[in-house]
């Protein structure tokens, strides 16, 4: 069962970053995240409410709620919309592929998931892939590519920092209000960023932007946090992270399909590294 929801929640996730360049031009970068944020956390509380689930109890589970929130939810989420706005969604989807392998090596450290052989080598190749599919772009693209690397580098590291949270808070609180409030509490850092540096006035309320958002944040986030949630209460993290190879191609498959992406053949090299990575890693 928690195989069926990994997939889903790839899928997904294969979807967030053409979502993100959909709904970009209408609205500033963090005022986009802190919206989503905020929606899906209500959202996950609303139903949370609905049926009944209890709210996390002792500081201890709070102040991790606290962590996971400022790492998937504030970092996260900035480093996500700003990269939007300099890599094209296919490229950043493959490049955030580094997400797993840094989990994997902080899941060793902080709670001591152990990796074999396989998994260790899995881990060299997809570093390996995610280089050899980044480095072209830092010669030709020039610096506002180089940038958007910066922030899908905060992606990966808030990501994963909360990956490593969830699991070890996994099974001690209903998963649908620790989600709500991971999420509202990220949102909290975001909303005063808003305040102090952009525009609030400055969104237009198209029909592309409210879809956007709305997919995003009922669908992209709340759904699939909830879900993910739920998977890693049942399997180790580095086994749910091996999914993360269907992001690569489903990713890869709609910045063709929505926004012409050429891939070069260095971007094809680099993303069977990183499948060999998964299969290496499931071992």
């Amino acid at each position: 069962m928690w195989m069926i929801q990994a997939l889903f929640v790839m899928v997904l996730w294969a979807a967030c970053f053409p979502l993100i360049g959909l709904g970009l031009p209408d609205a500033p970068h963090i005022y986009f995240a802190a919206l989503r944020a905020l929606l899906a956390g209500a959202a996950l509380l609303l139903v949370g409410w609905m049926l009944r689930r209890p709210l996390p109890r002792g500081t201890h589970n709070w102040l991790q709620l606290a962590g996971i929130g400022l790492g998937a939810t504030t970092l996260g989420f900035i480093g996500m919309f700003h990269a939007s706005a300099f890599i094209s969604p296919g490229l950043a989807t493959v490049i955030t592929n580094a997400q797993p392998i840094l989990a994997a090596v902080l899941g060793y450290l902080l709670i001591g998931e152990r990796l074999g052989r396989y998994g260790k080598a899995g881990l060299i190749l997809g570093f390996a892939g995610i280089v050899i599919t980044a480095w072209p772009g830092t010669s030709t693209e020039g610096q506002g590519y180089t940038t958007g690397l910066g922030y899908l580098l905060l992606f990966a590291v808030g990501i994963s920092i909360s990956n490593v949270l969830i699991r070890r808070v996994a099974g001690t609180m209903d998963a649908i209000m620790a989600m709500a409030i991971q999420l509202l509490i990220g949102s909290v850092p975001l909303m005063l960023a808003v305040v102090l540096l952009e525009d609030v006035g400055a969104i237009s309320w198209t029909v592309s932007f409210v879809f956007s958002l709305l997919s995003l944040s009922l669908v992209v986030t709340a759904l699939a946090y909830w879900l993910w949630c739920r998977v890693l209460e049942t399997t180790e993290l580095y086994r749910a992270n091996v999914f993360t190879c269907l992001v690569l191609g489903l990713g890869l498959a709609m910045g063709v399909f929505f926004y012409d992406e050429r891939i070069s053949t260095m971007v094809v090299l680099g993303v069977l590294m990183s499948l060999v990575n998964t299969k290496a890693r499931a071992r």
